[in-house]
């Protein structure tokens, strides 16, 4: 049962290029989102909601969203960095089943959201861990997800009709894939290594590295 755990946790990936489109099992995403909910949060808060969309026009309207932000981003690379950009798929909108939108809401449960006195944020972490309960067990179902992170908030708000104040925390791609990749696709098209758990950790103060 552990060693299912963390097989599950180091299969993971970030998906992009893998999605098949095929349906997914409606009792497999209430088990997703099940599992989403069952999340940790600051004062038992809860202060996320989930946004299912199928809708093709919508998903095409952010997708071009997403297109025209990462010409952006391209314009501010240097030409090796945008060279290797270009070769990485940064979304699956419109190949993936559906869409997930995670979003955040500051005032569930406001104003005495018990453990939020002194870190604002906490609330905001709390959706974070909502969205890895989703990702885990969209892993363990044989399900992939890719969250989408180039877009501006208040377009994803407009788009979808979120309140103001809420904010989209979360784009993801969800859906049934050919295969999860071996190596995740930053390292394999030479964005990023991973680095070791060592150059990470400390020991009873902050320790300060020379590398």
């Amino acid at each position: 049962m552990t060693e299912g755990f963390y097989e599950v946790l180091h299969r993971r990936r970030d998906v992009r290029a893998e999605f098949t489109g095929a349906p997914v099992d409606p009792p497999a995403l209430r088990r997703v989102l099940d599992a989403a909910h069952a999340a940790p949060s600051v004062g038992l808060s809860q202060p996320w909601d989930f946004v299912l969309i199928e809708d093709r026009a919508t998903r095409q309207a952010f997708h071009d969203h997403v297109r025209a932000e990462r010409d952006v981003f391209a314009a501010t690379l240097s030409a090796d960095e945008a060279a290797k950009f270009a070769r990485i798929k940064i979304d699956g909108v419109l190949e993936s089943s559906l869409s997930v939108v995670v979003t955040y809401d500051p005032d569930r449960g406001a104003p005495a959201v018990l453990g939020r006195h002194a870190i604002a944020d906490a609330g905001l972490y709390s959706v974070c861990l909502a969205i890895q309960n989703l990702w885990l067990a969209a892993t363990a179902e044989g399900l992939g997800v890719g969250w989408v992170s180039f877009y501006r908030e208040p377009y994803v708000r407009e788009l979808l009709d979120i309140p103001h104040g809420i904010r989209p925390v979360a784009w993801l791609c969800l859906g049934p894939v050919t295969r999860l990749a071996d190596t995740p696709d930053l390292e394999r098209h030479g964005w990023r290594s991973r680095a070791p758990l060592e150059a990470a950790l400390h020991h009873d103060r902050w320790q300060r590295r020379t590398d």
